[in-house]
């Protein structure tokens, strides 16, 4: 039966939104220069990719061979390998996040999660779910963890396993947590590195880091035990997904054989998405790595000039290196409503993303509005 006239008019408005809005949403991390039309006559198939995308599974309808693809690229971009490393395409960065805490906990039952205030919202949310201990540490100015906070923490609890849940750009502020700096701090309060997990969350930058010149330590070559990242934020899909990497040691622990679909599963979720990783194939397959470090340099410039212009304005913005999330003072109420800035305190934020970087005529407006709201404010007072 074919829908009502009102039905159809409520699908048009929300059409009518999403079109209107798609490039506009400045304070969120969503990258929406995607065109995925080859793919559009998937959408008639219930694809379901059950199991492990390494097996072969009794319910043909899935992407696993895509998938695998998927996941040897991020094991190469985080150095490693699918001989060390398992993963799998997530419904997103807390999905992943999830899973990583998950593997530790099952590695160190008694251990404690550690994290800064700056870390995404969703880490509270994953501790409770998983009854794991837990310590918020203090973090920098800039959103970076507070080394010697973590160290005084870990010296407070000298016979738990420390799970170190680190930032690789945070949510707000985009700063990213040296693991060389942390992994001294666990080694000075005397934990060996067999007796502690190194979780990543990678949600935005995991996708820029790579990408940059002389980068910070982000990969497995450099201690991590699992990374997560979202695929929907720097690569950009239309439907939200991410990836999850943890070593096979990790894995191997919660891997169960599961009969009826003739296949091990290795995940959270067990049925999950199989349209997402024909996304993250098609974009990774689309573009070489040389336009992907493109990608990636024009956002960081473009994020660079607009803190250029604000401090010529007597703006203070800022942002952390290799960050393209522009820090700035939270505007009146009505600015940031009007270009969906995201706030936190007594900061705002504006991500410049690949389709900024395309047009940049909302972002100019951005910080006209930004100028004249500043003005405006030193007037009445």
């Amino acid at each position: 039966m074919p829908l009502s006239y009102d039905d159809s008019q409520r699908l048009k408005e929300l059409y009518d939104v999403c079109r209107d809005h798609q490039h506009q949403m400045l304070g969120y991390p969503v990258s929406s220069d995607f065109d995925y039309h080859e793919l559009w006559p998937f959408l008639q198939f219930a694809i379901n990719n059950v199991g492990d995308w390494g097996e072969v599974s009794n319910y043909p309808l899935n992407s696993f061979a895509f998938e695998g693809d998927v996941i040897e690229y991020f094991c190469q971009l985080f150095h490693s390998d699918t001989d060390r490393s398992w993963g799998y395409v997530t419904n997103g960065g807390t999905e992943g996040n999830m899973y990583g805490c998950y593997l530790a906990r099952e590695g160190f039952p008694d251990g404690v999660v550690y994290f800064s205030k700056d870390t995404h919202y969703s880490v509270m949310k994953i501790v409770r779910f998983l009854n794991i201990e837990y310590c918020e540490v203090a973090s920098q100015a800039n959103g970076e963890l507070d080394y010697d906070a973590l160290e005084a923490a870990l010296n407070a609890n000298p016979t738990k396993a420390p799970i170190i849940f680190a930032n690789l750009g945070t949510t707000m502020l985009g700063a990213i947590d040296d693991l060389a700096q942390i992994q001294q701090r666990l080694q000075y309060a005397g934990f060996e590195r067999d007796e502690y997990y190194l979780h990543a969350d990678a949600a935005f930058h995991g996708l820029i880091i790579p990408y940059v010149d002389n980068p910070p330590q982000y990969s497995f070559a450099d201690g991590i035990d699992s990374i997560s990242v979202s695929g929907h934020k720097m690569l950009g899909s239309p439907i939200p997904c991410g990836i999850v990497l943890a070593l096979k040691e990790h894995v191997d622990r919660v891997s169960h054989n599961i009969e009826y679909i003739a296949a091990a599963d290795k995940t959270l979720t067990g049925s999950r998405n199989g349209l997402t990783p024909l996304f993250l194939w098609k974009f990774i397959r689309s573009s070489t790595e040389q336009e992907k470090r493109q990608r990636i340099q024009r956002c960081l410039a473009l994020a660079e000039k607009t803190v250029q212009v604000l401090n010529d304005h007597k703006l203070p913005a800022w942002r952390n290196l290799n960050s393209n999330i522009v820090v700035v003072p939270k505007p009146s109420e009505q600015i940031w409503r009007k270009h969906y800035l995201a706030v936190a305190g007594d900061v705002a934020h504006i991500i410049v993303a690949p389709q900024t970087v395309s047009d940049d005529s909302r972002l100019t407006q951005v910080i006209d509005d930004l100028v004249s709201d500043k003005a405006k404010e030193e007037m009445a007072s």
